[in-house]
């Protein structure tokens, strides 16, 4: 950083990623700001700036600032972490000590030590404050340290969840022996080896992910279990909207058996089992793809070879892709608030509540990185086809497809506690 950068930091003022200390500031102080700072995006703190922008300097010698930074950071923050160090002349004989702390940093959440106690912290706009608790689980589970959808959802049990799709999993979508519909016992002892439930103090009960994945009706236990869909006829949300629609029970749908006797799995004829053999009950996850070809329009004509060709507002493969990406990723432990599906005249957006999971960016996006908020449910939706192995359906199937559907960008971006993907009808002329 050099002088210029840091009078720009200053003149925009404190925010979620700056900081301004004095720099006789207590241990405890300096280590909450960095913890807090941790846990959102790093950034930087200005020690020797006051709280309105005025340089006073660092009061120490630059040697014993460095050496009290460091000393700060390891023995006042859990996980210890390593700043970079770096002091910028300021003039009139004044220097500012710049702490920079990573955005990618993986061992969420970061505490400070309070007397004997570790208390997370988190950056609010300007301001640091302890966690609260649900704050502190969304971080460890950024982090991939703690799988929300392996938690057991406490009321919950066997009859809330839908032997029928089930039995339609493990016979046909994997292949394999399960237990006759009374067997509950032999159920029991399957779905607790599968994590689709859990064993709580002896007792079983569904996990989060094998309620939203096979639940009668996940949104009992889980309100933010589903898809809210609307179509506007503008290019923003009004009332006046051309329809409307909330997507709610279980994510999967529900195929019927090819055949009846030995375990046999579907007929690999398409990428996911939707597109081969019809359902005879759409979960979430095609319901919402179907209410996207009731609300948007399909071009048909005949080509040169005699044959039909159709050409969608939206690729559906792009369209599937964000929303089964959403199912699989969204963070589940923001209570009450849907998935978000918005058809306007120009665009269509899908909204994830909840920030990436932790390292996770969206230029890593972009190059096809792999990884996972939601271990279980994604594997599942894997073994559904939903998901390629590869983990390139979104610089192939979303980036590519729009690419070569109308040659528009797509907008993927990470804003407050969601991430919004959004395809464009068509490209903006210069």
């Amino acid at each position: 950083m050099n002088r210029t950068e840091l009078a720009e930091l200053i003149s925009n003022r404190e925010n979620s990623g700056v900081e301004f200390k004095r720099d006789d500031i207590t241990p405890t102080k300096l280590a909450k700001e960095m913890a807090a700072l941790l846990n959102l995006e790093g950034g930087h703190i200005l020690l020797g700036v006051e709280k309105n922008g005025t340089v006073s300097g660092l009061a120490r010698e630059l040697g014993k600032a460095e050496e009290w930074v460091m000393e700060v950071a390891r023995a006042h923050v859990r996980p210890a972490t390593i700043p970079f160090w770096e002091t910028i002349e300021w003039g009139e004989g004044k220097t500012v000590g710049v702490v920079s702390l990573p955005a990618d940093a993986p061992d969420k959440p970061f505490k400070m030590k309070r007397a004997s106690a570790w208390v997370t912290q988190v950056r609010v706009g300007t301001t640091s404050r302890d966690a609260t608790d649900e704050e502190e689980a969304r971080l460890y589970m950024q982090s991939g340290r703690v799988q929300y959808d392996r938690k057991p959802v406490p009321g919950a049990t066997l009859a809330d969840l839908d032997i029928r799709r089930l039995s339609n999993y493990f016979r046909n979508v994997r292949g394999q022996a399960r237990p006759e519909a009374a067997d509950g016992e032999g159920w029991t002892r399957l779905l607790v080896n599968t994590e689709l439930m859990m064993e709580d103090r002896n007792r079983a009960m569904p996990s989060v992910g094998g309620l939203l994945l096979f639940g009668l009706r996940p949104r009992r236990f889980l309100p933010q279990a589903g898809i809210t869909t609307v179509a506007y006829t503008g290019k923003e949300k009004d009332y006046d909207a051309k329809a409307r629609a909330t997507l709610r029970g279980p994510a999967v749908s529900l195929f019927p058996d090819p055949k009846q006797g030995v375990p046999q799995p579907f007929p690999r004829l398409a990428r996911t089992f939707s597109e081969s053999v019809e359902a005879v009950e759409a979960g979430t996850i095609e319901q919402a793809l179907d209410f996207v070809r009731r609300n948007i329009e399909v071009k048909a004509w005949i080509d040169d070879g005699g044959r039909r060709v159709e050409r969608w507002d939206y690729p559906l493969e792009a369209v599937r892709e964000a929303l089964v990406n959403a199912v699989a990723h969204r963070d589940y432990s923001i209570g009450v608030i849907d998935i978000d599906l918005s058809i306007y005249a120009d665009r269509l957006e899908i909204i994830s509540p909840g920030r990436l999971p932790n390292t996770v960016t969206v230029e890593k996006m972009r190059a096809g990185y792999r990884a996972s908020r939601n271990e279980l449910i994604k594997e599942v939706l894997r073994d559904y086809r939903y998901i390629e192995a590869t983990g390139l359906g979104v610089p192939r199937r979303i980036l590519a497809g729009m690419r070569t559907h109308n040659d528009t960008e797509p907008d993927l971006v990470e804003e407050d506690d969601r991430f919004i993907v959004r395809l464009w009808k068509e490209r903006e002329e210069a």
